[in-house]
């Protein structure tokens, strides 16, 4: 990978939100906002995004391929690629569309790369917040620029913060976690962004965060953001992420020690 391909896909992204998503932000009339499927939306500022995104990463990388939520919201068969030998992208182009489309924070721009089915590196980007993350394989992950290593030490169970997605989880799964989040010091109900949440993971605002929904480009980039900076992002039985599976639960914490606790505590029963 050239050495300034961190800088140029973060200069990209930075674009695209200067010129599409921000100008459109609490601007969307009635007939920019539809749904694609029932209950997600998207708006013209998703697609405007990114179509803009996927030709820059098209001109950066020639010859790659770009799997785009919205392109494969058209072809859901443009998925088969993320399993492809060579140079892929995925691309979230505002992660947060829901909390974007109301005209509320917080939504994230969010791209990662992946060479012969292996994840590379990784991009996500709050712009009203400013904070952006980067994550290369072999360098590790940098916030704002500065290189960031999550913390070792996993605090006791009872002063542990994080997030569950527990409006999407199966009614047995969403009593088991609630219960369990007694446990916790405080069990967050997410933002409906998962890009800022793996920000806020970064952060040090909350120590793990529990999803049930694991479309691809929800949780590559940020999950490869954790993990290169020495956190982890597992299934809820164990096995590291990757985008090409897309079952259903997904635990991310700072260590393996919170995750293990952050397990027993929320996922008991399995």
């Amino acid at each position: 990978m050239a050495d300034t391909l961190l800088d140029d896909v973060a200069g990209l992204l930075r674009e695209t939100a200067d010129r599409v998503v921000l100008p459109s932000f609490r601007h969307l009339g009635a007939a920019d906002v539809t749904e694609k499927a029932p209950g997600e939306l998207v708006t013209v500022a998703d697609r405007k995004a990114e179509d803009m995104i996927t030709a820059g990463l098209r001109q950066l990388r020639p010859g790659s391929v770009v799997v785009g939520e919205e392109a494969v919201a058209d072809d859901p068969d443009l998925l088969r690629h993320l399993r492809d030998a060579g140079d892929v992208w995925l691309v979230d182009p505002i992660d947060g569309t829901a909390n974007f489309a109301a005209g509320k924070r917080p939504f994230a721009l969010m791209v990662s790369l992946y060479t012969d089915g292996e994840p590379i590196a990784a991009w996500v980007f709050d712009p009203l917040a400013e904070t952006f993350a980067t994550a290369r394989l072999g360098e590790g992950t940098y916030l704002d620029g500065k290189p960031l290593r999550l913390p070792p030490a996993a605090p006791p169970v009872g002063e542990l913060r994080g997030a569950a997605m527990t409006r999407f989880l199966p009614p047995s799964e969403r009593r088991t976690v609630e219960s369990g989040g007694a446990q916790v010091g405080e069990l967050l109900p997410g933002l409906h962004c998962a890009g800022r949440e793996y920000l806020d993971l970064l952060t040090g605002r909350q120590q793990f965060v529990l999803f049930w929904r694991t479309l691809p480009w929800d949780h590559g980039p940020g999950s490869l953001l954790v993990q290169a900076a020495g956190g982890v992002a597992r299934r809820f039985d164990g096995v590291d992420y990757h985008p090409t599976n897309t079952e259903h639960g997904l635990l991310v914490a700072i260590n393996d020690q919170v995750w293990t606790d952050v397990h027993q505590a929320l996922l008991r029963a399995r």
